[in-house]
Parts: C-alpha cells; structure tokens; sequence
C-alpha cells in the first residue's frame, strides 16, 4: 500500500508544495491508531466475555457448582461423621473408661490440639481448607480411639469377673415396659412442685411387673424406706451399687447373693409414688451415674438408641 502525500497551497508562490509531517506527529498518529485499536479490542473482549456466553464457559461454570456442591455435601457428611465420633468419645469416657476404672482420654489427647471447624460461608478454596482440616481431626480421632478400644479389651480380659458384676441390663424386660416416665437429671417433683435432681430413671408398668437384678452381688437391703417405699439395694462390689423403688413385692433378704437376671421382686406403687413404675438407680462410689449408660447387654442398637432419646425427652416424674 502507497503512503499518502500531503500538500499544502503557498498563496505567496501561487502554488502546492509538499507537506512532510513531523517526527512528532508521526509518532502521536500511531500512538492514537494503537489507542483505538486497544479499545475496540477490549470492548470487544468485554462484550463477548460478559454477554456472550460461550461453550466453553458455560462448562466451566457448570463444573465449579457441581464441584462445589459435592464440597458441601461432602463437609455435612464429615460433620456427621464428627457427631458420630463425639458420641464415641463420651460413651468411652463415661462409661467404659469408668466401667474398667480406667483414667479418661483428656481433649488434649484426643484432639492433639486440633480444633473442630465450621462451616460457614466460605471461598471454594476456604471450604477445600476446612475440609481437610475437619479430616485431620476426624483421623486423628479415629486412631485414638481404636487405640482406646484396645486397651480397654486388654483390661475386660483381664478383669472377667467384674464384667458380671457391673449392673448391665433392664431392671424390667422391654415386653412388660409402657413408657420411660422420666430419665435421669433434673426435673420437677410431681408432689411438691420443686425442681430436684433425678437421681435414676423412672420405668412405668403395671403392677406386679416382674423386677430383675441387673447384675451379680449381694442384697444391702431389702425393706420400707420412706419415699422410696419397698425397696431394694444391691452391692455389685467394685464400687457399684443399684436401687430398686417403689415395688409391690420383695423377692430377696439382706445378704443373699444374687446373679444377674435373678427375679428380685415386683413393680408396684409404693412410696412416694404417682403411678405404678419401678425407680432404679446406679451408683459408682456412691455417685448417681445416669443408668441409660448401663443398659448394654439386653437391648440392640436401634433400642438402645430409642431409650436415650426417651429419657432425654421425658419429662414426667414418678415420684
């Protein structure tokens, strides 16, 4: 392509005379071509990449949701998973630990310092962070307490006869049960009105429910005892103790020993006593224990779960 020639009329000589542009002004036309260039192309970068929507794009996009919803699900099933290990922690703390008079797993070894995360509104690369985080924790929880669970079966081969001892099932056969009429804890007297501390578990039946003793040991007593009416108290020796309230009939004399599964007398409405129900009662050193903990050897897995939930949600005392 031929450059342009520019002239210029001299009205002194009458006529045109070449124009050479200077270095500058060459320079600011290019300059000013380049500017223009530049624009259009990003307007045209912009206009495609905000309003065109492109194949490749729309992959994309779609592939970062889909990806970010597995994240979320993934992270609700890691705290699932964290819910299911902290109810471990508690029952092995609570109860086996105490069971086999082993010291309790402290935080600080458990969670080796690790913190639980939650999940809030966070970056994709935010949520990628606590995820792997809320997997070192759960990892790390995991082998504490296979390491847990091998020790404590080192001690229950070891300790064979304590087994048989600890209070381990139903005072009352699951058949003849109505209701949990109140779990352990706090609750309001149904004769005064107060608020008191629930020192057992309060199981509704009929009168003349069969009562069993929940473990091996020795009859403490066997007789009338205020509030609790007919009552019986059962040393299992290693330090736990049960009572049994309210019954209509006493099957067992002060010293007798008795196995568990043994009948020990009838449910009845004794006492202090608002309804026909059977108060039990497990203590380690003399310290109520709350006896759902204590219920492992006669119910499955779906009932031992259904009575937590009745016994954290019954609210009714007896007496």
């Amino acid at each position: 392509m031929s450059k342009k020639v520019y002239y210029r009329y001299n009205e002194q000589s009458g006529s045109y005379e070449r124009v050479f542009p200077s270095r500058r002004s060459r320079w600011l036309a290019t300059l000013g071509h380049a500017l223009v260039s530049l624009t259009l192309g990003a307007g045209v970068f912009f206009l495609l990449n905000g309003v065109v929507d492109l194949p490749k794009e729309r992959m994309l996009r779609s592939e970062n949701v889909r990806l970010n919803d597995e994240l979320e699900v993934l992270n609700a099933r890691m705290d699932a998973a964290q819910r299911v290990m902290a109810d471990l922690a508690d029952r092995d703390n609570n109860f086996y630990r105490v069971m086999m008079q082993a010291d309790r797993i402290s935080d600080s070894k458990r969670y080796a310092g690790l913190e639980r995360q939650a999940l809030g509104s966070l970056s994709d690369k935010s949520l990628a962070g606590t995820l792997n985080e809320k997997m070192n924790l759960l990892e790390r929880e995991i082998v504490v307490q296979s390491q847990s669970f091998d020790e404590l079966r080192r001690l229950a081969l070891t300790r064979a006869d304590r087994l048989s001892h600890i209070p381990a099932i139903q005072p009352v056969s699951e058949a003849k049960l109505k209701q949990m009429a109140s779990g352990y804890g706090r609750r309001v007297d149904p004769v005064y009105g107060t608020v008191k501390f629930h020192e057992g578990m309060d199981f509704a039946c009929d009168i003349g429910t069969p009562v069993y003793a929940t473990g091996d040991g020795t009859v403490t007593a066997a007789d009338w005892h205020s509030g609790y009416g007919n009552r019986i108290d059962i040393n299992h020796g290693f330090g736990y103790t049960t009572r049994y309230a309210h019954l209509s009939k006493i099957s067992v004399k002060p010293g007798q020993q008795v196995k568990r599964g043994d009948l020990i007398g009838l449910s009845g409405n004794t006492g202090k006593s608002t309804g026909p129900h059977v108060h039990y009662e497990v203590r380690l050193k003399d310290v109520p224990q709350n006896p759902v903990n204590y219920y492992f050897y006669d119910l499955t897995p779906e009932e031992y779960a259904a009575m937590i939930r009745h016994a954290e949600n019954a609210g009714h005392v007896m007496d």
